[in-house]
């Protein structure tokens, strides 16, 4: 990897996930703020062209790299591959998978947990250790709204959500003296590719522009929690208190 002498002090952020609904319009953001952009994700025919389109728009450094957030050996070379380290990293690493699948085929569920859990784990262990060293930094996880309560239709995600936001909790508090700032994101529905086809509800189902432009601005402003919609946080509020003895009886989708 190459990096122009013209970028050398320009502060980078590592987009993981960089392919995604929600990354895109992300990237852009951070370009226009005159960040560098690590964009990284599996796909480097899409990235390259989304590099390039970043570098011409907002004249910053913009560079695609390939990383496979199940391939957990190759995440420590990965991160000492990069000729700049990244003040921030996003991960928006997800697969929503098949719930109906994965009860009979548990290399679903694995796939499920690996992406949206084990690797986001092991690559932000990586960074974490990073910024603390440095004392500098931030780290964006997103989670989903999904890991809040399971339910039947897909309780396997929402484990593996559950799972991260409590990570990301965790190490928020870790991080908290060493200056390294941790945002948790709660997506609610998100008009995306991941769920093309579902009956999302129009009022409470944000676009990705939208999501993108809370989470440029809540990692701005430091906050440590974002449900966007912004609605969803009271919905939650009502769903988390149902008892457990009727919210089993529910079929709440």
């Amino acid at each position: 990897i190459t990096i122009s002498t013209n970028w050398v002090i320009m502060k980078y952020v590592l987009i993981l996930g960089a392919g995604s609904d929600i990354a895109r319009p992300l990237s852009k953001l951070y370009a226009q703020g005159g960040y560098g952009v690590y964009l990284a994700s599996r796909n480097m025919e899409k990235l390259a062209r989304d590099a390039e389109d970043l570098k011409i728009r907002y004249n910053v450094d913009v560079t695609a790299l390939k990383f496979d957030v199940t391939e957990i050996q190759t995440h420590q070379s990965f991160y000492n591959s990069l000729p700049i380290k990244p003040v921030g990293v996003v991960c928006i690493a997800g697969y929503l998978g098949s719930q109906e699948i994965a009860e009979n085929n548990f290399s679903e569920s694995l796939r499920i947990i690996s992406v949206n859990f084990t690797g986001c784990v092991s690559i932000l262990n990586i960074i974490a250790d990073d910024f603390e060293h440095r004392h500098e930094g931030f780290i964006v996880g997103v989670s989903s709204v999904a890991g809040e309560r399971g339910r039947k239709k897909n309780y396997i995600y929402g484990a593996a959500k559950s799972g991260f936001t409590t990570y990301l909790s965790g190490l928020r508090n870790r991080l908290y003296s060493s200056n390294v700032h941790v945002l948790t994101v709660h997506p609610g529905f998100v008009e995306t590719k991941m769920t093309a086809g579902l009956p999302l509800p129009g009022l409470m189902t944000a676009q990705p522009e939208e999501v993108a432009r809370d989470i440029f601005q809540a990692q701005q402003s430091e906050k440590d929690f974002l449900y966007s919609k912004w609605i969803w946080r009271y919905i939650m509020v009502v769903i988390r208190a149902i008892p457990e003895f009727v919210f089993k009886k529910l079929s709440i989708g």
